[in-house]
């Protein structure tokens, strides 16, 4: 075949078989491989990892990583609070200078776990993890060179931030070894239990660790948890999800406002007590830069299409509803942490003197966690919910009774009830929170992670701010009372002034002071008794609003299933 007649038959089948193409299905296997293939659609998204069931062993080493995570991160925060008076003493502070301790250590963690949450996405769970648990063995390491206030407080501060994603890590190693069926389930009650672990573990051993070493023996602990964990987190690795690019420069703008908002939130609530609330100026600018900044960062995401937060979304009213239950919960749930607690400390008890009742508070939150993932499922919250109530109103309804008198022992079963039900709660009210924005897409997951933070973090503080502020009102207002009805002339009070400064007589000789310091320190107990009503105030206070969420609870249920409950009749047809 010559040349001009092979390039004839080539144009010619370039020229048909296009059409041939368009019309019937080629079935010549030479026009099939010079037929131009389709473009291929983009590729879809890598899925993440299937769950690959793990054995006995490796379930029980990721929950005791998790627990252990989780307990180290919380210990962090507890010795400070728990023993703020036997710190504040060799450091050579004051209370309220102790207390600025923990608002440095508050200020960058109500918020940072929010922007964690997509470092984590974007840089993979594996070097998050790794390089979280690494800052926080480093900042534990440096509190043993702190020699003056100002560089605790910068410590303080940057413990905060690392502990931040210690939180998100202890959930994480717990949740792992579960099936997604049980992740929500028992997965959740373990991880919420596990949390509430570090609170009465530092009352337990405290006592014995400043006989030891004093408040550095604390920083040894937390540094030796930290270390421990380190380990762990080598030999235990986390399921890491595929990587995307996440974060935004406008993510870094908008989260700089939601910090100096809930900062200001957590410094203002933690010692505005103590400088009380109208007799500072400086109070009152960080509430106003706590609303600027939120009313901004507010205003960047409305108006944003890849939102940091849907604020839409947090206002609509299923989330409204969540979040006020949590708050309501938070708020009632101070009663032990800033009720029970701060009693019996002003009744003279000593926190090795309390040991037993942290170790009751502790079998509280661990029966209710067990509890809990067994009868936690779909359809039960509401039930769960006004038993816990109920609960709490029995438990501060106990402890209004209590007198100066009144020892650890008789609140066990008063705090145990609190701790139980303050265990049962929450679960079941974040299973629902967390399957609404597991719903909605995985982009609402830190929607709900800003309304859970929001609600336990600054819930928190704003429950101990109240708590105490409600106190010291009824404290001024028993105090007033007592006093306005003893008169120096009364024989009874005549007869306990000269039995207290009788007291004195092998002291002080002269009749004088014997007299002043006997009017002293019956001032004190006027004061101390002042004190115990109001103590007793809150705790009916608590019970009558634990009440009062109960009542909104039924009617809530009962408005939801009023159509079983009333159901509507037919009209029958006439006869004819």
């Amino acid at each position: 075949m010559s040349r001009r007649e092979t390039a004839a038959r080539q144009k010619d089948a370039t020229i048909i078989r296009p059409d041939f193409r368009r019309n019937a299905e080629p079935t010549d296997p030479e026009e099939v491989v010079e037929a131009r293939p389709e473009p291929a659609p983009p590729s879809a998204p890598a899925a993440p990892p299937a769950f690959v069931p793990k054995s006995r062993a490796m379930i029980a080493a990721y929950m005791l990583a998790g627990t252990l995570i989780a307990l180290t991160q919380g210990l962090g925060m507890s010795f400070i609070s728990t023993n703020l008076q036997q710190i504040a003493g060799p450091m050579d502070l004051t209370q309220t200078e102790a207390t600025w301790l923990m608002a440095a250590y508050l200020f960058p963690n109500a918020s940072l776990t929010l922007l964690l949450f997509k470092v984590r996405a974007q840089y993979g769970l594996r070097n998050f993890a790794e390089v979280a648990i690494v800052v926080y063995v480093l900042v534990c390491l440096a509190h043993f060179w702190t020699d003056s206030y100002e560089s605790a407080l910068a410590l303080r501060f940057f413990a905060g931030v690392a502990a931040a994603p210690m939180t998100s890590l202890g959930f994480l190693y717990i949740l792992e070894p579960f099936s997604p069926a049980k992740k929500l389930s028992i997965g959740l009650c373990v991880s919420l239990t596990a949390l509430a672990l570090p609170s009465p573990v530092t009352g337990i051993i405290s006592p014995y660790l400043m006989d030891i070493g004093g408040y550095h023996a604390l920083y040894l602990v937390e540094m030796g948890l930290a270390m421990v964990s380190l380990g762990l987190v080598y030999v235990l690795p986390l399921a890491s999800p595929p990587r995307a690019k996440v974060i935004s420069g406008l993510d870094v703008i908008s989260y700089v406002f939601l910090a100096i908002g809930l900062g200001s939130f957590a410094v203002v609530f933690t010692v505005g007590r103590l400088y009380w609330w109208t007799a500072v100026d400086w109070l009152a600018w960080m509430i106003i830069a706590g609303i600027a900044a939120s009313a901004i960062f507010a205003a960047i995401e409305l108006n944003r299409k890849n939102h940091l937060v849907d604020i839409r979304w947090l206002t609509s009213r299923e989330i409204l509803h969540f979040t006020g239950a949590l708050m309501v919960s938070r708020l009632v749930f101070s009663e032990q942490t800033s009720g029970a607690i701060n009693f019996l400390r002003n009744t003279g008890m000593l926190t090795e003197q309390l040991a037993g009742l942290y170790w009751v508070v502790l079998a509280g939150a661990v029966a209710s966690g067990i509890i809990c993932a067994m009868i936690m499922k779909p359809g039960s919250t509401s039930a769960i919910h006004a038993v816990s109530l109920l609960l709490v109103a029995v438990g501060s309804y106990m402890d209004s009774q209590s007198t100066i008198l009144t020892r650890p022992e008789q609140m066990y079963l008063s705090q145990f009830l609190v701790s139980f039900a303050s265990g049962l709660f929450l679960p079941p009210a974040l299973m629902i929170g967390m399957g609404a924005a597991m719903k909605r897409g995985p982009s609402y997951i830190l929607s709900f992670i800003v309304v859970f933070l929001a609600t336990q973090k600054v819930g928190g503080y704003l429950g101990s701010a109240l708590y105490g502020t409600f106190v010291q009102w009824r404290e001024q207002f028993h105090s007033f009372r007592l006093v306005s009805e003893l008169a120096s002339t009364d024989p009874l009070v005549a007869t306990r002034l000269n039995q207290l400064g009788g007291a004195y007589g092998k002291v002080l000789t002269d009749p004088n002071q014997q007299v002043a310091q006997g009017a002293a320190l019956f001032a004190r107990q006027v004061q101390q008794q002042a004190y115990a009503l109001a103590y007793n105030d809150s705790f009916l206070l608590t019970a009558w609003a634990s009440l009062a969420a109960l009542a909104v609870l039924l009617l809530h249920v009962a408005w939801r299933n009023r159509h079983r409950l009333l159901p509507i009749k037919t009209p029958t047809p006439a006869a004819a």
